[in-house]
């Protein structure tokens, strides 16, 4: 597996890194804690070596199942969670970013996780009630302390990013990027990331399942699944938005690729920093999205791609309002 840069500080990753959120939470289908942990170790088997879990996911349970999973390869991969929510009678209780709570967090998830140092701690929404000065300051504390080594934010706006990148510097940025969710290209973020060198981290990079073209107007979400709550998984949505999958199964089949593989090797191929962490619940998915780091787009192709796509409308927001409110801040 190729490497990649995150952030000025040399944090080294795989190419491509996992996803594990899946694997316990928010999908509806869960595997079990030793199937989870075989699957972790499975992948660092074909070469990944980056790996991002957070507090919430489970709650709590995911933590400690990537910590346990990765134990015995600690020296040999990083591992990245987040702060940022309450967490009351096992669900998301509303943001919390305060300097304390971030602290607290930390040594919860350095206990959960088995380890002595996060490698990389984002903060996983912006909270309005904090000022992100404070909220870095608090990191750049633990990072003095040995308990993080770099610092992350997910979905924050440009702005904010900026004013806590003077703080403390960001290793990396995780945000949602796809064919499908091209937002950091207009909002500053990929910009932003250029500028003062900082690594992009594209969560849910095949369209939460949709891009794989395993999905259609056909597919019942199971109980528990989240998705269900998104205007693009509603079926009309999904038969319209099939217009971008058979472009991407077009590609695949010039390039000997599967569409999952296509519109991983486009993130790819967009900048040397992006390392996208697609998730799985299954080996041969895995096996297939690590595949795309072999996958080839040429400067050529990557443009044919996106005038393609760009004449494509895709139905339905990426989140219903009360969660997207709580992005770009």
């Amino acid at each position: 597996m190729k490497t990649r840069i995150l952030g000025k500080n040399g944090l080294e990753v795989s190419a491509l890194g996992y996803g594990c959120m899946g694997l316990d939470f928010s999908y509806g289908h869960k595997l079990s804690k030793t199937d989870g942990i075989t699957l972790i170790r499975q992948a660092v088997d074909l070469g990944v070596t980056f790996f991002d879990t957070a507090e919430v996911y489970g709650p709590f349970t995911n933590e400690e199942m990537v910590g346990e999973a990765l134990r015995p390869v600690r020296e040999h991969v990083v591992i990245a969670t987040k702060f940022g929510f309450n967490i009351a009678d096992g669900k998301m209780a509303g943001l919390n970013s305060r300097p304390e709570h971030i602290k607290q967090v930390a040594d919860a998830s350095l206990k959960r996780l088995g380890i002595e140092q996060i490698d990389l701690f984002y903060q996983h929404r912006v909270d309005p009630d904090v000022p992100i000065e404070e909220v870095a300051g608090a990191v750049r504390e633990l990072i003095a302390a040995g308990k993080v080594r770099h610092f992350g934010m997910s979905e924050p706006s440009a702005a904010t990013a900026r004013r806590a990148h003077a703080i403390q510097p960001i290793a990396a940025l995780q945000n949602e990027y796809s064919l499908w969710t091209r937002g950091v290209e207009t909002n500053g973020i990929l910009a932003l990331c250029e500028e003062l060198g900082i690594g992009l981290v594209p969560y849910s990079p095949l369209g939460k399942g949709f891009l794989t073209g395993a999905m259609s107007k056909d597919t019942k979400l199971g109980e528990g699944d989240f998705r269900a709550m998104l205007p693009r998984f509603t079926p009309e949505a999904m038969a319209h938005n099939q217009a971008l999958v058979d472009l991407l199964k077009q590609i695949g089949i010039e390039k000997g690729a599967t569409p999952a593989q296509i519109a991983l090797a486009w993130l790819l191929a967009k900048k040397p920093w992006i390392v996208p962490i697609p998730g799985t619940t299954r080996l041969d998915r895995l096996k297939e999205n690590l595949g795309a780091a072999d996958v080839v787009l040429t400067e050529s192709d990557v443009t044919s791609i996106e005038a393609t796509a760009a004449a494509i409308h895709i139905e339905g927001d990426r989140y219903p309002a009360q969660l997207q409110a709580m992005v770009g801040r």
